[in-house]
C-alpha cells in the first residue's frame, strides 16, 4: 500500500492495478483521451492529468459522459519556479443521485508560458473562477471572453499567489475617489 493513500495498492513495478483504475479513466483511455491517473485524493475523488493540448477534447468528452456541473476551478504554484497547474473539481449532477461522481482534472503549464484553453464555453461557471486564477497566479486562459483582473487594480504588477512573487514595499491608488 502507499502510505499516500492507503486504499491504492501498487504492484512491483508501481504502476496501478488495473481494477483500482477509476470507471471514468478507463472510459476515457477507451475512446482515445490520453491522460495520466495520479490517484484519489483524500475524499477519494480521482485525479487525471492532462496536456494543455488536449484539454478541451477532454472536457468535452467529461461533459460528454455526464460531468455537467463544474464545482471549482483553481490554481496552484507547484514549486518556486515549478510549474503552475490549473485544478479543475467536476462532478455529475442528476435528480437521482445521493452522491455525486467527481472527479479532478490537473494540467501542469510551465512558468515561462502558462496558457491553457479556457473551458468557459463548456461551463459558464469557469468566468470569475478562471479570471481569479489569471489575476493571482499568471494562467492566460485563451478564448475567455473577459479574461481581465477580478481581485487586484488593473494596473497591479505580478501575481501575488506564486511562490516567487516580491511584494512590493508601497502601492499607491491613484484616482481612486
Amino acid at each position: 500500500m502507499t502510505e499516500a493513500n492507503p486504499e491504492i495498492t501498487n504492484n512491483p513495478e508501481g504502476a496501478i492495478a488495473p481494477a483500482e483504475i477509476p470507471e471514468v479513466s478507463r472510459w476515457l483511455t477507451s475512446n482515445g483521451f490520453t491522460h495520466e491517473y495520479l490517484g484519489l485524493d483524500h475524499q477519494g475523488v480521482p485525479i487525471l492529468k492532462v496536456d494543455r493540448e488536449y484539454l478541451l477534447p477532454f472536457a468535452t468528452a467529461l461533459y460528454a459522459y455526464g460531468f455537467n456541473y463544474l464545482m471549482c476551478q483553481c490554481g496552484y504554484d507547484s514549486a518556486p519556479g515549478g510549474d503552475l497547474v490549473s485544478v479543475y473539481h467536476l462532478a455529475k449532477l442528476d435528480d437521482q443521485a445521493d452522491k455525486p461522481v467527481e472527479v479532478r482534472v490537473k494540467v501542469f503549464l510551465p512558468r515561462a508560458n502558462p496558457t491553457v484553453p479556457s473551458v468557459y464555453w463548456i461551463w459558464r461557471t469557469a468566468d470569475w473562477q478562471e479570471r481569479e486564477t489569471y489575476d493571482m497566479y499568471g494562467i492566460i486562459f485563451e478564448g475567455h471572453p473577459n479574461l481581465k483582473r477580478i481581485l487586484m487594480p488593473e494596473d497591479w504588477v505580478g501575481y501575488p499567489l506564486r511562490k516567487d512573487y516580491v511584494t512590493p514595499d508601497f502601492y499607491e491608488l491613484q484616482d481612486a475617489y
